[in-house]
């Protein structure tokens, strides 16, 4: 009984004391993942802690529990537009990518450390792979937000290549276990399949899972506070049974995930906010664990070559293998250099070294170790850089105004929807000059609007003030252009994404009935115009994509142009400062389509 408790007091006080102590490393831009790594090291047998911890099976165990939750969050927090982003660059990172660091890393031991060339390749097939965890906390843990295809294509890859790392790993612990020979074509074959089941039999139970948990979601009454854990339990059990079929069920458990999260379903807030703190729970777990596994002490012997092999994975096989697998896709040279900077590697390398160790591979230890080292470096140098290789590659984009008052409650039925209720910012979009009305994203509906205790439920063309509380009927995909519209502009000088819109806006809608609902100030002669024929004789015939003009203090801009016709309008209720005067004149007298005195009507706000 006392052994019990003093058990879980240790579990619950390191817990506690890692998160205290990833607070207050924050102040100082740690990365956290490598706060509770160090922390399990300083607790362990070396360290002050003493606590002695050398059970490679229950570290296996855990580690699987672990990272399957982590990959069913991730899972859940990857839209179907990120797919489409970066499904190509991302496929080709997480097979061919994986393969060639591991050729490379292994290549970089055999010479560093003199292994045999089945233990150098398997070590790099341990270290081949970037770790979802690490990438998924260090993107999004302090709001830095990315190029939309870069930020994609780092989530997607290291949400999909822990497969191919962990086949590659069995595969090559079969050969130094059982000396299997895959130069013959018998052993060749075998691999392959094995390959393509992994692959396939992983993508086969994710879809047929995941459709299932959306189904047992949606169909059964429970409890609000049961989804989550409904979930979590169904996203397990097809984890562990395409792991017993001899599948993939890293991948599969992933895909669940995502189809869940992409998918109406009940309870959306409950099980999002349980599933956000599992995987935060899981991942302070495995890496206090992973601390607790290694011996310091052990690491001293190995500790300069392995910084060797840590560097050439940095510095040389990990850009290498991103130039060869995503120039097709048409990446500039500073999106490559900062998707291959975010290579990261956590807790899975460390996870994986613990498969040699269980299945008797000799030098096992020494190959943990050495992962080990390479997961450190990892995270020090490129976790602890990630902020600053973002604004020196410049693929950083000004943070989303954060919507720290609002309240967000499902529906009993949800199946999707949301009542979402908003207090008006004093610097919201919403109170721009101009904007007199309630321009709301499309299947959104307002309910009520309180004002100083008064609660009103009609009249909402008025508009709102500072202090009103909004509440509207909306779906998910929604809720970021109502958290944009509500929360504050953005900051004087700061840059924002190019082709960022609040609205779409049908290019055959009158301007009138545009200038009615969005409150725009277009000129008596243009509010009888079409939008397509207003944009026309603003910027002339030939319209380019992302053309824009202004009416009042928003702009209009042309997202799509098909055979000189726009197709469809943007509007952005936040624009960038307008050029000066004399830039302006020079941008539309290019086109020879307009003479100086239309300029200067149709811009009434100009310089005279």
């Amino acid at each position: 009984m006392d052994f019990a408790n003093q058990i879980i007091l240790v579990s619950a006080g390191l817990i506690t004391f890692a998160i205290f102590a990833g607070v207050l490393s924050s102040r100082i831009g740690a990365p956290l993942l490598l706060v509770f790594l160090a922390f399990g090291m300083l607790a362990g047998q070396d360290g002050p802690g003493g606590i002695v911890f050398n059970d490679f099976g229950v570290a296996y165990f855990v580690g699987s529990f672990a990272l399957a939750l982590i990959l069913f969050d991730g899972g859940l927090r990857t839209s179907r537009q990120t797919i489409n982003r970066a499904f190509g660059p991302s496929v080709i990172l997480a097979t061919l990518g994986v393969v060639l660091t591991a050729a490379l890393v292994g290549l970089a031991a055999k010479l560093i450390f003199g292994f045999g060339w089945t233990e150098a390749f398997l070590l790099g097939a341990i270290v081949g792979s970037t770790d979802a965890a690490a990438v998924f906390f260090l993107l999004h843990l302090h709001g830095l937000r990315l190029k939309p295809r870069v930020a994609a294509t780092l989530e997607l890859e290291s949400g999909i290549n822990d497969p191919m790392a962990i086949f590659l790993t069995l595969a090559l612990v079969g050969v130094a276990v059982h000396g299997q020979n895959v130069a013959d074509i018998g052993g060749a074959l075998d691999l392959v399949w094995d390959f393509l089941w992994q692959m396939l039999g992983g993508l086969i139970f994710g879809v047929i899972g995941g459709y299932a948990v959306l189904s047992a979601i949606n169909r059964l009454q429970l409890s609000s506070g049961l989804y989550p854990i409904l979930a979590g339990a169904l996203g397990l059990v097809v984890f562990a049974f395409t792991q017993t079929a001899g599948a993939s069920g890293f991948l599969a458990i992933f895909i669940a995930g995502f189809i869940l999260g992409n998918n109406p379903h009940r309870a959306t807030t409950e099980i999002s906010r349980f599933s956000d703190g599992f995987a935060w729970l899981a991942q302070i777990i495995m890496f206090l664990m992973m601390g607790l596994l290694v011996t310091p002490s052990a690491l001293l012997p190995i500790l300069l070559p392995a910084l060797g092999v840590a560097f050439f994975l940095i510095f040389i096989a990990r850009p290498f293998a991103i130039l060869a697998c995503i120039w097709p896709f048409k990446f500039t040279l500073r999106e490559t250099a900062f998707v291959s900077w975010v290579g990261l590697r956590g807790a899975v390398p460390i996870f994986l070294g613990t498969i040699p160790v269980l299945s008797g591979v000799e030098g096992a230890e020494t190959l943990f170790s050495v992962a080990y080292v390479i997961v450190l470096a990892s995270l020090v140098l490129q976790g602890w850089t990630v902020p600053y290789a973002a604004r020196l590659a410049e693929v950083e984009l000004p943070p989303r105004p954060a919507p720290s008052r609002r309240v967000e409650l499902d529906l009993p039925a949800g199946k999707g929807k949301s009542v979402v209720a908003y207090t008006v910012d004093p610097m919201s979009l919403l109170l721009r000059r101009g904007v007199n009305r309630l321009p709301l994203p499309a299947g959104t509906t307002v309910i009520s609007v309180m004002r100083d205790g008064v609660v009103r439920t009609e009249g909402f063309d008025q508009g709102v003030e500072p202090g009103d509380v909004v509440m509207m009927l909306t779906s998910a995909e929604m809720i970021p252009t109502l958290d944009r519209l509500f929360g504050a502009r953005r900051v004087r000088g700061q840059t924002k994404e190019a082709g960022t819109v609040d609205f779409l806006l049908d290019s055959t809608a009158r301007a009138a009935l545009v200038a009615d609902m969005y409150g725009l100030a277009f000129e008596p002669e243009e509010r009888e115009l079409t939008l397509e024929e207003f944009m026309r004789s603003r910027l002339g015939k030939n319209i380019k994509e992302g053309a824009r003009t202004r009416v009042g203090e928003v702009e209009l801009i042309a997202l799509q142009v098909s055979d000189g016709a726009v197709r469809q309008v943007g509007l952005d209720l936040d624009p960038p400062p307008r050029e000066s005067s004399l830039s302006q004149v020079r941008a539309r007298a290019k086109g020879g389509l307009r003479s100086l005195k239309e300029l200067f009507i149709a811009d009434p706000s100009g310089p005279f």
